[in-house]
This record gives structure tokens, sequence and C-alpha cells, in this order.
């Protein structure tokens, strides 16, 4: 194991030193100490390796992380595995602000809870939270899937298109165009799928699934209020 000390190595130097394992993986277990709330911890990796942050972290931790698997052992700040093509990314504390934006692939796990706008534009990222999520979470959700095991804020997949959504908790409101749906075998299984994969500990027949009326795909005058 390589270890970086965030106490005396400057975030460049971490990041430029990891980013550099896209050509050279022979060391591919590493740990990161001291990273004191820092910001974009760990960003831009593009090789298989593995990256445990001991502590917090600040914004966009792991963003745009390429194929490599980073831990996050305290809570994560806005933006964490923000654009995220592929790989895993594990928070065991909260997360703030629009986790998993934009994210195009890959996993992203929260052990704890995630506040507002969780998923916001999600591309086919699949995102596990095993604790509540925020109002405005998945808000225009393009594809992909968003777990949460406790409950949901308000405006859960507003303006949503055909990402999948499933709560085990309760929801505070929906968003404009989505509906609750039927959870069909298919579903089961894609959920007991993510449920394996991430570690929570539930049953897939516990939630209920959530996704676009896709009324709001064209414009139409009876839907004007809507937009």
């Amino acid at each position: 194991m390589q270890t970086i000390d965030m106490a005396t190595t400057p975030l460049r130097e971490l990041n430029a030193t990891l980013q550099a394992q896209a050509k050279q993986t022979n060391q591919t277990v590493w740990e990161i100490a001291n990273p004191k709330g820092a910001h974009a911890i760990a960003v831009g990796l593009d090789a298989p390796i593995e990256v445990t942050v001991k502590g917090s972290t600040g914004y966009y931790c792991a963003g745009m992380n390429k194929q490599a698997t980073v831990k996050v052992t305290g809570s994560a700040g806005p933006g964490v595995a923000e654009n995220m093509m592929s790989g895993t990314v594990i928070i065991d504390g909260d997360a703030s602000q629009y986790a998993g934006a934009t994210g195009q692939g890959g996993l992203l796990v929260i052990k704890g809870n995630a506040s507002s706008r969780c998923g916001i534009s999600m591309k086919g990222i699949d995102i596990v939270v095993f604790g509540n999520i925020g109002h405005m979470s998945a808000f225009m959700a393009q594809s992909g899937n968003l777990v949460v095991l406790g409950d949901a804020g308000e405006a859960l997949g507003d303006s949503l298109y055909e990402a999948r959504l499933f709560v085990r908790g309760s929801v505070k409101s929906l968003g404009a165009d989505c509906i609750e749906k039927e959870m069909r075998p298919e579903h089961i299984a894609i959920l007991q799928d993510l449920l394996d994969r991430s570690g929570a500990p539930a049953k897939p027949e516990e939630f209920r699934r959530y996704g676009s009326a896709r009324t709001l795909y064209n414009f139409h005058v009876d839907n004007a209020a809507a937009y």
C-alpha cells in the first residue's frame, strides 16, 4: 500500500500521482491521510486502482472517476463523484448536495444520508443511499438507478426522463411528471443486483418504484403550468 499524507503533500501533487497510474498501475492500493476536508481529492482517475481517503472531504471528491474504487471513511462535501464514468465510489458517512451529479456510469454508495439534488441530471450512474435524501433529488435524471433505503424529500424526480427511482421509505412529494410505477420482475432483478453490489441491508420487495409519466417530453399547452 502506498500512503500519501496531505499534511505534507500538496493536493496538486497528490492528484498528479494518482492520475499517473493510468499509464502505470503496478501500485494499485493507495491511502490518503489527513485530508482535512480538502476539495477535489482523487479527481480524474483513470486506472483500476483502490484509493482510501482516511477522513472527510470537501467539494468534488472522486469527480470524473473512471475505473478506480475510491472509499471515503468520513463524509463528503458537495458534488462527490460528479460526472463519474465508471468504477465505484463509497462514502462511509453523509454526502452533501448534488452527489453523483451528471454521472454517466459506475456505482456511488452513500452509507449515510445525502442532501438535496442527489443524482441531479444523472446519465447512467447507479446511486445507492442507505439513509435519506433531500429535496429535488434526481431532478432531470436521464438514465441510471437511484436507490434510497430511507425517505426522500420534496419534488423527487422533477422533470425526470428515463432513470429509475427506488425508495423504501416515504416520499414527501413527487416533482413534475414523476409518478409511482409498477414494480415488475425485471425491476426486482435490477434492484436486487444493486443491493447486493452495495451491501445494502434491504430486500427489493420493500421498495416502491418511481419513473417518468412522459408528459413533458414535448410541449403541450395543457401542461404549460408544469414547465
